[in-house]
């Protein structure tokens, strides 16, 4: 533990330092940049943008009065936590222009954003963080009215409080239905903690019920991990069924809320579908979205392989091996920032060291994590290897405790850091 958090201690440094480096270039020109997307990504990058180069103009296109966070949202379902605690405004963003208004298209060829309103305006360089939009056109049964019976709780909001309200109004002894889509998808091992949250719910308030993990998928992010901690802490709660026996779910029916797979039917007296996901809508239209529904980016600038002067960063970017997660879409946002403000004043942009570490709660008190370092090689983002890891398998509950307080100090600070 202490070998891997000083690895990847000593890379957050360099990548601060690279980014507070910067030279900070002064000029009467004010060269627009235009970052499209309020999450993590967007606003970590519109604020880093401003803190290396306090000339460029900056602005921020969000049409949402407040960001509500999805890591932690799992403690929302087991009744752990408030949706208060996921909610923040977009109030502090001191000289960074803020547009409250949808984007929606992009005119690559004359570098313009059309918003909502019919309004245009003009970019030197545009910044896309528009996070996931959920393919309703890949799960027969499962459209935008499927959602009010079977909710994804996929986005923090609404649905995390409609599916907390259906665990809560289930009758002890039903069963509960969690469906994994294949890779890739936002956050890999979230519908994994999300279903430990659940089966503590379970055990501590309705103990007679039983949880069912349909997946896609053979494997799964820290999958020893989780195992070992649901033998320990919800022996005979929780049944997982792989892709090879049967697990992947191919057609959904709401109205009797029957999840259907190649070997058999399965009735939910609570059904959480999870769907596949794309890059969010405006990187469609943007241009900047490949076959696969996602964003291809140059590694060390996040420029679009497909569009000039537009990066991608977070959840809508092929990032190589970095994952689709809060704390990754935060580091490519400052490396992104900083090849935009170099790039915009005509210089190199440096190869960029990234970092990524997703913590999991089992239960409360009980945390793992993963964690990875990437660099740019043969066109994408690759882990270094060795210098990452995942937390020790054999593991006294201290450790487990103190992964959990971990957590929360992370999540406190990323919050903090990117809405003030």
């Amino acid at each position: 533990m202490p070998n891997r958090r000083a690895l990847i201690g000593g890379a957050a440094a360099s990548v601060a330092a690279a980014v507070l480096a910067a030279p900070q270039v002064r000029a009467q020109a004010q060269p627009p940049v235009i970052v499209i997307g309020g999450g993590f990504a967007g606003a970590s990058c519109a604020r880093a943008l401003k803190q290396l180069d306090r000339d460029l103009a900056v602005t921020l296109i969000e049409p949402e009065t407040v960001y509500l966070a999805c890591p932690f949202s799992n403690a929302v379902l087991a009744g752990l936590r408030g949706i208060e605690a996921q909610t923040f405004r977009y109030d502090q963003f001191g000289d960074i222009g803020l547009i409250r208004k949808r984007a929606v298209a992009v005119d690559a060829e004359r570098r313009r954003v059309r918003l909502e309103d019919g309004t245009d305006i003009g970019y030197v360089r545009l910044v896309l963080a528009p996070g996931v939009d959920l393919r309703f056109d890949a799960l027969p049964g499962y459209d935008e009215a499927a959602v009010a019976i079977m909710p994804h709780a996929w986005k923090a909001g609404a649905q995390t409080l409609l599916l907390r309200d259906q665990l809560a109004a289930m009758p002890d002894g039903g069963v509960v239905i969690l469906s994994a889509p294949a890779n890739p998808f936002r956050c890999p091992p979230g519908p994994y903690e999300r279903a430990s949250l659940i089966a503590h719910y379970l055990k501590t308030s309705k103990p007679r019920s039983k949880l069912i993990i349909l997946d896609a998928k053979d494997a799964f992010s820290k999958q020893r991990l989780f195992e070992a901690a649901w033998q320990e802490l919800y022996p005979g709660l929780i049944e997982w069924v792989p892709l090879s026996s049967g697990g992947r779910v191919t057609e959904v029916d709401p109205a009797t809320r029957t999840l259907v797979t190649e070997f058999g039917n399965h009735k939910a007296d609570v059904a959480n579908v999870i769907p596949p996901q794309r890059a969010g809508g405006i990187a469609q239209s943007a241009g900047v979205a490949d076959q696969t529904g996602w964003c291809p980016i140059d590694p060390v600038t996040f420029e679009s392989r497909l569009q000039p002067a537009i990066h991608v960063i977070g959840d809508a970017a092929i990032g190589g091996a970095m994952p689709k997660s809060a704390f990754s879409a935060n580091a490519q946002a400052k490396a992104c920032a900083a090849a935009v403000a170099a790039l915009v004043r005509e210089r190199q942009p440096a190869q960029p060291k990234l970092i990524n570490t997703c913590y999991s709660l089992v239960a409360p008190g009980y945390g793992i994590s993963i964690a990875g370092v990437y660099r740019p090689r043969d066109g994408l983002l690759a882990e270094v290897e060795g210098a990452g890891g995942t937390s020790p398998l054999e593991a006294p509950l201290s450790v487990r405790e103190l992964e959990a307080a971990y957590a929360e100090d992370w999540f406190r600070t990323i919050t903090s850091e990117v809405f003030g």
